[in-house]
């Protein structure tokens, strides 16, 4: 959510950030209109009911000088002064009631309009599509097959080769874009995991193994059923989601809290199953694992100092970048266009890393400043003395199996089928150097 401040005081700049992402722009003068009549009924009512309490004061003492009446002619004159101020004590409840039920009712008009905004877009991000992107800088030199004297195998024949994947037997359990990872592909795994485990804590982040299944609250306030909805299952007969990430379960570990500023920044580094339904991509990525239904994580979430939230977006990446770079994986930095940040950002990064019988780089991990956005929805404070407010959220992907497994069996495949092990993930491989072809 967006403080409403902005709205009140600066509603150009919502407006300039919704057309940066290609939204609804008219949304900002239905949710103004919304708000002044929230406001206005809700003024209304508190008005009617501080004229109830100022009756309740004057009923007691009335009540009281009845009682002590000497004579008829007073019990008379106190009882009528009564029964008129009960009277209008009745009235006003009645008016209070309806005018209760009325900002109540604006109030979740204005609600709903705030849902359909979308974070405000840092204006340094590119304006466009998903093909807007910036390039911010290429690492490392996708390697010359032709010079090594062979054609690169995809990731999916190289890993039946190794008896690491299977994909047909995924489908026959499960349906399309389910797999099974056997053997050194499971132990890759494995190790990939351990790997972003132990990076992440060395960098004072807090290990966490979190819920794939989550409340309506916790999506919602994450902005997860706004545009993305689409993507999310939902178990019905319980009203729960399976999550598409742990910043899901992350974001919503802190909800209706007060942290202390003192002890920000919290950095936590969630492992979890991730489920998508890849609704409108029939037909893109159908071989292979590179656009699955299931998939695993390592996601990195911060909570900090608005002030500091752009400083830690930076260190995210450098971050994933490290994780990178000790996998010896050529990659590109993106600065990702307004179109394509997603409802909660409002600035975000990816790392692609190049995959050599695609001949492109594609995405492998993510960084987004959510900036005070998602704990606004969450109620997410920090207490800095005697000053509450907001406070700020960042994600970002550490490691996303199965796709950095395709970049690793593709990039480091040699001509007979075998993979050599990136230097950095031996020790977590019990030393192997390389995993060779069955039979």
């Amino acid at each position: 959510m967006i403080d409403p401040q902005i709205l009140r005081t600066d509603p150009d700049r919502i407006r300039e950030s919704q057309r940066r992402r290609g939204e609804d722009v008219t949304v900002v003068d239905r949710l103004i209109e919304a708000d002044t009549a929230k406001r206005a009924a809700q003024a209304h009512f508190d008005e009617l009911r501080n004229q109830q309490k100022l009756i309740g004061k004057e009923i007691g003492p009335l009540q009281g000088a009845l009682k002590k009446a000497s004579d008829d002619t007073a019990k008379v004159a106190a009882q009528a002064e009564l029964d008129a101020l009960m009277a209008k004590a009745t009235d006003l409840a009645d008016r209070t009631k309806a005018a209760e039920a009325a900002a109540n009712e604006q109030a979740e008009v204005t609600d709903a309009l705030w849902l359909q905004l979308a974070n405000l877009v840092n204006l340094d991000s590119p304006v466009g599509g998903e093909e807007d992107f910036v390039t911010l800088e290429h690492v490392g030199t996708p390697r010359d097959f032709a010079a090594d004297g062979f054609e690169p195998r995809d990731h999916l024949e190289i890993g039946e080769m190794l008896g690491a994947i299977d994909t047909v037997r995924g489908a026959k359990v499960s349906g399309s874009r389910f797999f099974y990872l056997r053997g050194v592909g499971a132990q890759l795994e494995f190790a990939l995991l351990n790997m972003a485990m132990a990076q992440a804590t060395a960098n004072g982040f807090i290990p966490m193994i979190t819920p794939s299944l989550v409340l309506p609250s916790a999506m919602d306030g994450t902005g997860f059923l706004g545009q993305a909805a689409e993507n999310v299952y939902r178990v019905e007969a319980d009203d729960l989601y399976l999550v598409g990430t742990s910043e899901v379960p992350l974001a919503a570990y802190h909800s209706d809290e007060i942290i202390d500023a003192k002890e920000l920044p919290i950095r936590y580094a969630g492992w979890s199953s991730c489920f998508r339904r890849e609704a409108g991509t029939y037909g893109k990525d159908t071989r292979g694992i590179i656009r699955v239904h299931q998939f695993d994580k390592v996601e990195m979430f911060v909570y900090c100092d608005p002030a500091d939230a752009e400083n830690e977006h930076q260190r995210l990446l450098q971050w994933e970048k490290d994780f990178i770079d000790a996998l010896e994986i050529p990659y590109r930095v993106i600065d990702v266009a307004t179109g394509d940040l997603g409802s909660s950002a409002a600035r975000k990064f990816d790392i692609e890393a190049w995959i050599p019988t695609q001949g492109t780089y594609r995405e492998v991990t993510s960084t987004s400043n959510t900036t005070e956005f998602q704990a606004r929805r969450l109620k997410i404070r920090m207490r800095d003395g005697d000053k509450t407010q907001p406070l700020a959220t960042l994600n970002g992907t550490l490691v996303a199996m199965p796709r950095i497994i395709v970049a690793i069996l593709e990039n480091h495949q040699q001509a007979d089928g075998s993979v050599v092990i990136p230097q950095a993930l031996r020790p977590f491989l019990g030393g192997v150097s390389a995993f060779t072809p069955k039979g």
